[in-house]
C-alpha cells in the first residue's frame, strides 16, 4: 500500500476492533541475500531468484511468465506495515456467541464472554462480571477512570474506551489487568500520562492513545509494559521525546506510531537499543534536526515514514545500519540535496517514496544498488527513467509520456501520423506544383516555395516522433533518459524549432510585402529578385541560428530539447536553467508574439484599404473585396488559433500555473502543426490567380495532347490509305 498519498492507515481502520484478536509473533531475521537476485538490463526486472530477466512489460499483466511466478507478484505496494501484519498477526479462536456471564448493564450487549456497551450515554465505568475478556465503552460520556476501576477484571484481555471524555486518570486505573493485551484510549482528553499508570500491565500488546492532547512524555510513564508491540500515539500535540530510549520500558516495541504530533528534533538516545523496532512512523510532524546515527540501534526496521515534516538534508550516512528496511517514505520534506550514494545500503528496499522533492542532481547511479526496488514514487514523471527497473513508478505519466510509451495518449500515437503524412504530402504537392506552373510573381513563388519546405520539416518531425514511438513501444521507461538526453532527439527538437521560427518569420515577411502592396500601391515597394533571395537566406540562416544555439551552450540552456519525450521546449519548470527559460519566452513572447501582432495589424489594415478603395467600384468589384475579406479572416483565424494557446500556455509556464502534461502533447502534435498543414491550402491552393493558373496549364496541356492526338489520326490516315472503293 502507498503510504505517500495518503496517510499511514491505522490498523484499526482495517480489521476494526471487535476482529483485532491478533497474537503476537517474533518477527523472522531478513534471509534476502542479494546476491542470489540477478542483475538485469536496463527496462528489465527479474524472476525472484532466478537468473532470468523479463521486460517490465510482463509485470503484473495478469499472465504468469516467470516459471516461479514472480512477475505477478508486488503487483500492490504493502511492501510496508500490510506487510507486517500479515507476518506477525494471527486471529485467536471466536469465544462462544452465547452470552455466559451473570452480570451486565441491560442496555448492553452480550456475546461469550464479551460486552457491548457503545454509545449508551454511560457516564462512569459499569459493574460486570469479575470473568469478562473484553468490554467496549466507545461513545460514551465518561469523564475519568477511578483507582482499581478494572481490578476485579482479571481476565480481562481487550478494552476500549474510545470516544469518550476522558481526562483524568489514576496512577492505579489500570491495577489488576495481569491479562489485558488490547487498551484503546483514542479520542479523549488525556493530557498526561502519569508515572507507572501502566505498570500491572505485563502482557500489555497495544496501546492506542491517539487523538488525545498528550503535549509530553515520560520514560517511566511506559514502566511494566514489557510485552507490548505496538504503541499509537497519532495526532497528539507531543513536542518532543523523552531523551532517555523509549525502548528500555517496552524491550519488545516492535511498531511507534508518531504521526501528526509536533516534534522537531530527534536524538540517538531517543531511540537507543530499540533492537526489534520494525515501523517507526514520524509522518507530518515538525522535524528539522536528525542527530547523526539516530537509525543504528534499529537493524531491524521494516518501515520508516519521515514525510511531511521540515527536513532539509540528510547527511549521507543517516541510514547507515537500515539494510533490512523495506519501505522509506521522505516525501514531503524540504530537501536540498540528495547525495547520490543516499540509498546504497537499502538493498532490500522495497517501496521508496520521494515525492514533491525536487532532485536536481538526480542520476541514475543514485537508485542502481536498489536491486529489490518494486514501487518508487517521484514528483516528477521525468524521474522515472533514472530508475529504470523498477516495476512501478508513480506519476506513471506526464501528459505526454507513459511508463510504458513515449506518446501516452492513443489517439495521438496514431494523429501524429495522419498530421505528419498531411503536412509533408500538401507541401511536396505545392512545391511540385508551383515549380511546374510558371507565375507572374517569381518573387512571390520563392517565398511560398520557401514556406512549404520549412513545413515540411514540421512534418519530418512528427514522422520522427512517431517512429520512435513505434521503437520504444512497451518498454519507454527503460530507454527515456537515454532518449531525452540523446543527439537524436538534440536534433529532431532543433528541426521543429527550425520549422517554426522559419515558418513564422516567412509569414511575416510575406505579409509585409502584401501589405505595402495594398496600402502603398503607388509606391515602389516590390522587392528584385535578389532582394527576395536575400530576404529568404537570412531568414533562413536567422531560423538555423535560434534553432541550434541551445545546443552550443549546456552551461547555460542545459538539456533545452530534452525536457520531454516530444523534445519540443515548449513547456518551462522550476527545474529549467534560467538561461533556458529566458531564451523560450524571448523566442515565443518576444519574436513569435511580435510576428502575430504584425500580422493581425498587417491583415487588418489591407482588409481596411480595399473596403475603402471598393466603396465606389462596381458589383463585381464588391464580389472580390468580399473574398478577399473572408480569405483574409481565415488567414487570420488559423494564425491565431494556431499561436494564441502557445501565447497562453507559455505565459502560464512562467507564472508556475501547473499545466497538465497532455495539455501541451495537443499543443505539440495538433495545435502548432496546424499551421503547417493549411499554409498550403491558404496561400496556394484556395488563391484565384493559383487556380485560374493551373486551369490554364490544364487546358493547354489538353490542347497539346489533343493536337498530339490528330495529328498522330493524320499521320495515320496518309501513312494507311483507305482502298478505292
Amino acid at each position: 500500500m502507498h503510504l505517500v498519498t495518503t496517510p499511514i492507515m491505522h490498523p484499526l481502520c482495517i480489521f476494526g476492533y471487535l476482529s483485532l484478536t491478533a497474537v503476537i509473533v517474533s518477527p523472522l531475521e531478513s534471509s534476502t541475500d542479494s546476491s542470489l537476485n540477478p542483475v538485469c538490463p536496463l527496462g528489465q526486472f527479474p524472476c525472484g531468484n532466478l537468473s532470468v530477466c523479463l521486460p517490465q512489460l510482463y509485470h503484473c499483466n495478469g499472465v504468469q511468465d516467470c516459471a516461479n511466478g514472480a512477475d505477478e507478484e508486488n503487483c500492490v505496494d504493502n511492501s510496508g506495515w500490510p506487510h507486517l501484519f500479515d507476518a506477525f498477526m494471527k486471529k485467536n479462536v471466536e469465544d462462544s456467541k452465547e452470552c455466559i456471564l451473570d452480570v451486565f448493564p441491560e442496555v448492553c450487549f452480550c456475546e461469550g464472554r464479551r460486552i457491548n456497551c457503545n454509545k449508551k450515554g454511560l457516564l462512569s465505568v459499569p459493574a460486570v462480571s469479575s470473568n469478562i475478556t473484553a468490554l467496549e465503552l466507545n461513545s460514551n460520556q465518561i469523564t475519568a477512570l477511578q483507582p482499581d476501576q478494572f481490578i476485579r477484571y482479571k481476565h480481562l484481555e481487550r478494552l476500549h474506551l474510545e470516544d469518550n471524555r476522558i481526562k483524568r486518570i489514576s496512577k492505579q486505573a489500570f491495577s489488576g489487568l495481569y491479562s489485558l493485551r488490547r487498551l484503546f484510549l483514542s479520542q479523549n482528553r488525556i493530557t498526561l500520562l502519569k508515572t507507572g499508570i501502566f505498570e500491572d500491565l505485563w502482557n500489555l500488546e497495544w496501546l492506542i492513545l491517539d487523538e488525545n492532547r498528550i503535549a509530553s512524555l515520560r520514560q517511566k510513564s511506559f514502566e511494566g509494559l514489557k510485552s507490548l508491540f505496538f504503541l499509537s500515539l497519532l495526532n497528539n500535540s507531543l513536542e518532543s521525546i523523552p531523551k532517555k530510549s523509549v525502548c528500555q520500558e517496552m524491550p519488545r516495541l516492535n511498531w511507534l506510531e508518531l504521526e501528526g504530533n509536533k516534534i522537531s528534533s530527534l536524538w540517538v538516545s531517543s531511540f537507543q537499543n530499540c533492537t526489534t523496532l520494525t515501523v517507526l512512523a514520524l509522518r507530518k510532524n515538525r522535524i528539522q534536526t536528525i542527530e547523526e546515527g539516530i537509525f543504528s540501534g534499529m537493524p531491524n526496521l521494516i518501515d520508516l515514514d519521515v514525510s511531511l515534516n521540515k527536513i532539509e538534508e540528510f547527511s549521507p550516512t543517516i541510514f547507515t545500519n537500515l539494510q533490512n528496511l523495506k519501505q522509506l517514505n521522505i516525501s514531503n520534506n524540504p530537501l536540498t540535496h540528495i547525495y547520490d550514494d543516499q540509498f546504497d545500503m537499502f538493498v532490500n528496499l522495497q517501496s521508496l517514496s520521494i515525492e514533491e522533492i525536487d532532485i536536481p542532481n538526480i542520476s541514475i547511479q543514485m537508485f542502481r544498488s536498489l536491486r529489490n526496488l518494486a514501487h518508487i514514487y517521484f514528483k516528477k514523471f521525468e524521474y522515472c527513467g533514472y530508475s529504470p527497473n523498477v516495476r512501478s513508478c508513480k506519476p506513471n505519466t506526464d501528459g505526454i509520456s507513459t511508463f510504458e510509451n513515449l506518446l501516452a495518449n492513443i489517439i495521438l500515437r496514431v494523429f501524429v501520423w495522419v498530421v505528419a503524412f498531411i503536412i509533408c504530402f500538401g507541401n511536396v504537392f505545392v512545391i511540385c506544383l508551383r515549380s511546374c506552373i510558371a507565375s507572374e510573381n517569381q518573387h512571390h513563388t520563392m517565398a511560398i516555395i520557401s514556406l512549404c519546405c520549412a513545413d515540411c520539416l514540421m512534418g519530418v518531425y512528427l514522422f520522427f516522433i512517431g517512429a520512435f514511438d513505434i521503437k520504444y513501444c512497451g518498454e519507454y521507461n527503460r530507454h527515456a533518459q537515454l532518449w531525452m538526453e540523446s543527439m537524436q532527439c538534440q536534433l529532431i527538437g532543433s528541426l521543429a524549432m527550425l520549422s517554426t521560427e522559419v515558418s513564422v518569420m516567412l509569414l511575416t515577411y510575406m505579409t509585409m510585402e502584401k501589405y505595402l502592396c495594398i496600402v502603398f500601391p503607388f509606391h515602389n515597394y516590390r522587392a528584385g529578385r535578389k532582394q527576395t533571395l536575400c530576404y529568404l537566406i537570412f531568414i533562413w540562416v536567422l531560423g538555423f541560428i535560434i534553432a541550434v544555439i541551445p545546443l552550443w551552450d549546456k552551461q547555460t540552456f542545459g538539456n533545452y530539447y530534452g525536457r520531454n519525450g516530444v523534445c519540443f521546449p515548449l513547456h518551462s519548470d522550476e527545474m529549467e536553467k534560467p538561461g533556458a527559460r529566458c531564451y523560450s519566452t524571448g523566442i515565443f513572447l518576444g519574436l513569435n508574439l511580435f510576428a502575430f501582432v504584425m500580422i493581425v495589424f498587417s491583415y487588418t489594415s489591407m482588409f481596411y484599404s480595399v473596403q475603402k478603395t471598393a466603396k465606389t467600384a462596381r458589383q463585381s468589384v464588391y464580389n472580390k473585396e468580399v473574398s478577399i475579406a473572408k480569405r483574409f479572416f481565415f488567414i487570420v483565424f488559423t494564425d491565431a488559433m494556431c499561436w494564441t494557446p502557445i501565447f497562453l500556455l507559455k505565459i502560464l509556464s512562467l507564472l508556475q500555473v501547473e499545466i497538465a502534461g497532455t495539455i501541451v502533447l495537443w499543443v505539440v502534435i495538433f495545435i502548432l502543426p496546424i499551421n503547417s498543414a493549411l499554409n498550403p491550402i491558404l496561400y496556394t491552393i484556395t488563391t484565384s490567380s493559383f487556380q485560374e493558373r493551373l486551369k490554364l496549364c490544364l487546358k493547354a496541356k489538353c490542347r497539346q495532347t489533343g493536337l498530339r492526338e490528330t495529328s498522330q489520326k493524320v499521320s495515320e490516315v496518309y501513312e494507311n490509305p483507305s482502298p478505292p472503293p
